[in-house]
């Protein structure tokens, strides 16, 4: 009888230990990687980056786009992606749960030495796309202090004029349009120039022109060149 009760004992005993085993392993054990990511990593929204740095925030993963810009990482449903690339601004992406594709747009630093570093590091391979390209953005200067849109693309962007209201960013216009004014687009939308005179300047979050092949997105209403303007209100409305 007393034999009895002692292998009953241990049969609790032996069985408190696996259950608590196996509580301890769902509770401790690592975090799964549950989900793949894909995504892309572009500049000025359509010129594609190659070899730029994706790193994976719970695990410490890196990865770098391929020639086209395109990744894909392993990570948790509510992971936190850090992309970077010489001569770029580093960007924090925050996935959510339903999150399977995500696009990065990288800003460009100011100044020459960033295109270099952006070519020089293999990141962008269009070269002529990305010298066609002028930016400018708050990061870089206090657009407040100009008195509106005008002065403040006839003060910092060589080469460019205004002439009876519209921004002349080219040379003569080799097509049968009437005008050689750049195509202005506003917050993604394609505005006429008068719309400009209409937007505060502290409003404005970044200005690019874009001429030449960079332009050739915009079929032939860029064939002038084009200025893109992102307002801080585009991007409220963007959820940014």
């Amino acid at each position: 009888m007393y034999l009895l009760k002692v292998d009953f004992a241990m049969r609790i005993i032996h069985s408190f230990f696996i259950t608590c085993f196996i509580i301890f392993i769902s509770v401790f054990q690592p975090k799964a990687q549950d989900k793949i990511i894909h995504g892309t990593v572009t500049t000025f929204d359509s010129l594609r980056l190659s070899k730029v740095l994706v790193e994976v925030k719970s695990t410490g993963q890196e990865v770098l786009t391929d020639s086209v810009g395109n990744f894909t990482v392993q990570c948790d449903k509510d992971d936190v992606l850090k992309v970077s690339a010489n001569g770029f601004y580093n960007q924090r992406v925050k996935l959510e749960p339903k999150t399977k594709f995500v696009a990065v747009n990288l800003n460009l630093k100011p100044g020459p030495k960033s295109k270099e570093h952006a070519i020089g590091y293999g990141h962008v391979t269009d070269v002529n796309k990305l010298n066609a390209i002028s930016n400018l953005n708050t990061d870089d200067l206090d657009f407040s202090k100009y008195t509106d849109i005008y002065d403040l693309i006839r003060g910092r962007f060589s080469g460019v004029t205004i002439v009876n209201g519209e921004v002349i960013v080219r040379g003569k216009n080799t097509f049968d349009n009437s005008t050689n004014a750049a195509l202005i687009v506003v917050d993604g939308v394609p505005r006429d120039e008068s719309s400009l005179s209409n937007i505060p300047t502290d409003q404005v979050k970044s200005i690019d022109i874009i001429k030449d092949g960079g332009a050739a997105i915009y079929g032939v209403q860029g064939a002038n060149g084009v200025v893109v303007i992102q307002t801080r209100r585009g991007d409220e409305k963007n959820g940014e």
